[in-house]
């Protein structure tokens, strides 16, 4: 029987998904490996954002990248194609995904979160309006800082600072840090995103992303530039553990293509009233509604495990507006 604060919480939502909302089962005990394997399965053997991001990748591997011995010297020539592999599909993507969803309405509210349209005239946005502020961020500050970010690995990879190794020399560990990068973008979003929300770092920076509490596919990565700073640290692992070029690829369009679906607002993409694949994640849509809670992704289960996990349920929302008056009071 569904509380009054329940009740209150499904009237919030145009498309609100069964609550509470799933975690990925690999941490929850005791094990169950059939519902692993179809967490898993929904990544990478279905049409998905990941195996979106897999095949940008490879695309940009083979067409566009230079051969690593070419970026031993820090020059505008190779740096321009790395910048280019990411800003034309990300463009191409986010400008899609927007005018699908948004500007042309092709799949109307279906499974749309949030049931407000974005603003078009708020003082609130750069330039008056949360499209063009959002596209902005995105790509002045977010494409050229990922581009950056990702340069000076590929720089310190050619010089011998960064260990790399080829397919043939470890093949299982070439297969295994498609698997693994996700999940350690996942625990290096949380840290970063907690220490975003300390209130001088929120006020100077994170304040620019949390502009946007009706999310669309240009807020994906639309943020200040001492965000997207901390946010690009996650490459950082490439100086450490041994990787490939193309896993560099590979975990940029995780770190910022994978967020243009995330923040999409809807929860599925749907072309003639049937489903073709998941893309925005309710978790997150409600952090964005109500801040002090699910600072993570369902891929770990830091939320749960520290006290702020926000399950979709009534009660979970007034104990998030709770977090919240207690922080900032």
């Amino acid at each position: 029987m569904p509380t009054d604060a329940d009740s209150r919480e499904a009237g919030r939502w145009n498309h609100r998904p069964p609550t509470p909302i799933a975690q990925n089962p690999l941490f929850q005990w005791p094990p169950r490996p059939m519902a692993i394997f179809r967490w898993y399965a929904a990544f990478w053997f279905e049409i998905s954002t990941t195996t979106l991001c897999l095949v940008l990748a490879l695309l940009a591997y083979f067409l566009i990248l230079p051969p690593l011995e070419a970026m031993q010297s820090l020059e505008w020539g190779w740096a321009m194609r790395v910048w280019l592999a990411n800003l034309v599909p990300q463009c191409l993507i986010a400008g899609a995904l927007h005018h699908w969803l948004i500007t042309a309405r092709k799949q109307g509210d279906a499974s749309k979160f949030d049931p407000r349209d974005q603003n078009r005239s708020n003082g609130t946005f750069t330039f008056n309006n949360q499209v063009l502020d959002n596209m902005f961020w995105h790509i002045a500050s977010g494409i050229t800082l990922w581009s950056a970010a990702q340069i000076l690995v590929f720089w310190a990879m050619a010089n011998g600072w960064a260990p790399t190794f080829m397919f043939p020399e470890n093949p299982v560990w070439f297969v295994m840090c498609f698997v693994l990068i996700p999940i350690w973008s996942s625990f290096h979003f949380y840290w970063i995103h907690r220490a975003l929300h300390w209130p001088p770092l929120y006020k100077l920076a994170h304040s620019l992303h949390h502009r946007n509490v009706n999310i669309g596919p240009w807020s994906g990565i639309a943020m200040h530039p001492v965000e997207h700073l901390m946010f690009y640290t996650n490459f950082a692992i490439h100086l450490i553990v041994p990787s490939h070029p193309l896993h560099l690829m590979f975990h940029g369009y995780v770190q910022s293509t994978h967020p243009v679906f995330s923040h999409s607002g809807f929860e599925e993409l749907v072309v003639n009233e049937t489903p073709q694949m998941r893309m925005g994640v309710f978790f997150h849509q409600l952090h964005h509604r109500y801040f002090e809670c699910n600072y993570g992704t369902v891929e770990m289960p830091w939320d749960r495990w520290f006290g702020s996990y926000h399950n979709g349920t009534g009660q979970a929302t007034e104990e998030a507006r709770a977090r919240k008056t207690q922080m900032y009071t």
